[in-house]
Parts: structure tokens; C-alpha cells; sequence
């Protein structure tokens, strides 16, 4: 079948990609004279930070506390550092710029423009909304199962209801975190971040297997699940509490997320649901999208790069999702509903 070929296409590239992320800025003696330099006074050329004043304590080195940021500006926890950081970075591509060269990554991320303390403002705007997308299919989802439906013995006909709401929380969780992640990256953002989105795909494999086969019994769901659960579950402890590994976080998710894009797949081209065409383009859409993740490149402007273009093509495959999951609960509600008569 095309679709096979497709998908095993899609699977061998993702899993043969380069992991490592490009860090030739940070390696760039000219970079790390400039962050050296503004380290110990505070500077960039004629641009001074305030954060340089304070001591690792968080007070201000001379003891002026008016000096110090206000609350509604502490949320973003820039220090010397980072600012240093941030404006050589800037001051480097400005040179690389006037040169004719292109722009690299620094310390493994694309140099972006801060807007308001915001590090990817595009990439956050674009995951919140995100979440509101599946905020939105979650609860249309909700209203139709129990308020539009009907009910047997108060719960519905649809087998996958516990199951669609699960994922529904998890999505939402995962949503939530990236943009946390994207307006800033501290230790726990990025660990939340990875961590909730191995645990949604994880969570959407075993969602896939169970409705592709049909598996409605509550032993045999058990029983598919454990071992997926034990493996995911395993997984985030060790990024959490080992070392967290860019690397093999992308590849554990690529394979779990190439596994259930195939299930579904095959599912569609070889059931008879009426509203199988929405899940071809589901599928079809998000394995091409994924190639942005591979083949990157540098923001425009400072604002929007390739992850920024794959989060904006999520929203509408998002819908469409969630639009045949409410399909398919209508579908099978129908169809128990005649063989029970």
C-alpha cells in the first residue's frame, strides 16, 4: 500500500536524523569574550543591565533596593547571565548580519527577540492557542457525549469516552507547559515541557490501539497498557531525574508518534467509517509538518522559525481531530443503539 510506504518513509528518516543540537555561536571566541566581559562589568558597549547589580542572594549589590524589579517583572527570572547572553547574542548576529553571514544557534536555540521578557513570543501566542483549540474540542466533545447523545443507564454508548477525556487533559496539560516553556526555559519549564508531551504521545498510542482494534474489555485494555505505561512512565523519570537527554526524548517521541500515525493509517484505508477523510488528512498533514522539526531553519525577524510554523499548522489539524473524535462517538453511538433494538 502507498500509505506504508509513506509511513515507513517518514518513520526511517525521523529515526535516522541528526539529534545534536548546533551550538556554533556559543563556540564563537568573539561571543564568549563579549558574555566574559559583560559578566564582570555589567555591559554590552553603552548598554548596561540592571540585573548585573545583584548579588547571588537576589539583593541589589549596593544595597539600594529601589534599584531593584518590581514583582510584576521578577516572573522571568533574567539574571546577569542570561542577559549577557541574550545581548551579545544579538550583538554578534548584528555583526554576522553586516558580513552577509547567516544567523546560528546559540547554546542549541535559534537567536530570538524578546518581546515584553516573552523569549518565543510567536511560538507562545501559537500554543495558547493551542490549548484554547483543544480546550474548546474537549468540551464540544463533553456536551455531545452527555447532554446531546443518549445515555444507557447514565453513561454513554461510546467505549472510548473515559479514554478521549483522558487525553483531552493531557493534551491540554501539554499545551499549557510549551507555551510555559517557550516564554522561558528554566529547568523545570523544560522538564514539564518534555515530559508532558512524552506523555501525551505515549497516552495517544495506547488511544489508537485501542480504538484501531477495538478493544473494549477492561483486562485486555490492562493488559496492552502496562507495558506502554511502564516504558513512558520510565522514560520521563529518567529525563526528570537521570539526565535529561534532548536526543533521546525526540527519537522515544518520533517512534511513539510514527507508531500511531501508521495504526492510523492503515485503520483508515481500510474501515468503513464515513468520516475516515478527516483522520487521512490528520495523518497526512501531521507526518509532513513533522519534517519542520527536522529541517529548521532561522527565525525571520527574530520571531518565527520552523517549530513557530509547526505549531501554527497544529491548530487547524487539532480541530479536525477533535471533529472526528466527536464523529466517531456520534458513529458508534448509532450503531450500538440499532444492534441493541
Amino acid at each position: 500500500m502507498a500509505i506504508l510506504r509513506w509511513i515507513s518513509f517518514f518513520f526511517v528518516l525521523f529515526c535516522i536524523a541528526p539529534t545534536l543540537e548546533a551550538s556554533e555561536g556559543d563556540a564563537d571566541p568573539l561571543y564568549r569574550d563579549c558574555v566574559e566581559h559583560c559578566e564582570k562589568t555589567g555591559c554590552v558597549g553603552s548598554q548596561c543591565f540592571q540585573n548585573c547589580q545583584f548579588t547571588a542572594d537576589g539583593n541589589i549589590s549596593d544595597g539600594r533596593w529601589y534599584l531593584q524589579e518590581p514583582l510584576y517583572l521578577k516572573w522571568k527570572h533574567w539574571d546577569c547571565r542570561s542577559d549577557c547572553r541574550y545581548n551579545c547574542m544579538l550583538a554578534r548576529e548584528e555583526e554576522r548580519k553586516s558580513l552577509g553571514e547567516k544567523p546560528v544557534k546559540y547554546h542549541g536555540r535559534w537567536p530570538f527577540r524578546r518581546v515584553y521578557g516573552i523569549q518565543e513570543p510567536v511560538s507562545v501566542a501559537l500554543s495558547t492557542l493551542n490549548l484554547a483549540i483543544q480546550f474548546h474540542g474537549w468540551m464540544s466533545f463533553f456536551i455531545l457525549v452527555y447532554y446531546k447523545l443518549p445515555l444507557k443507564n447514565r453513561r454513554t454508548y461510546y467505549e472510548f469516552t473515559g479514554l478521549c477525556h483522558i487525553y483531552g487533559v493531557l493534551a491540554m496539560n501539554s499545551w499549557f507547559w510549551t507555551a510555559v516553556f517557550h516564554g522561558r526555559d528554566l529547568d523545570l519549564a523544560e522538564k514539564l515541557y518534555y515530559s508532558s508531551s512524552a506523555a501525551l504521545i505515549g497516552f495517544g498510542l495506547l488511544l489508537s490501539i485501542f480504538r484501531v482494534f477495538s478493544v473494549n474489555k477492561e483486562a485486555t485494555r490492562v493488559m496492552v497498557a502496562a507495558p506502554i505505561i511502564a516504558f513512558v512512565t520510565t522514560h520521563i523519570m529518567y529525563l526528570n531525574f537521570y539526565y535529561l537527554d534532548y536526543g533521546l526524548n525526540k527519537k522515544v517521541c518520533v517512534i511513539l508518534g510514527a507508531a500511531q500515525l501508521l495504526l492510523w493509517a492503515v485503520w483508515a484505508g481500510v474501515t468503513w467509517h464515513p468520516l475516515r477523510w478527516k483522520l487521512w488528512i490528520v495523518v497526512f498533514v501531521g507526518a509532513l509538518s513533522t519534517l519542520l522539526e527536522i529541517y529548521d531553519f532561522p527565525p525571520y525577524r527574530g520571531l518565527v522559525d520552523a517549530h513557530a510554523v509547526w505549531h501554527a499548522i497544529t491548530i487547524p489539524l487539532t480541530y479536525l481531530w477533535w471533529s472526528f473524535i466527536k464523529d466517531d462517538a456520534e458513529f458508534r453511538t448509532l450503531t450500538l443503539l440499532k444492534k441493541s433494538k
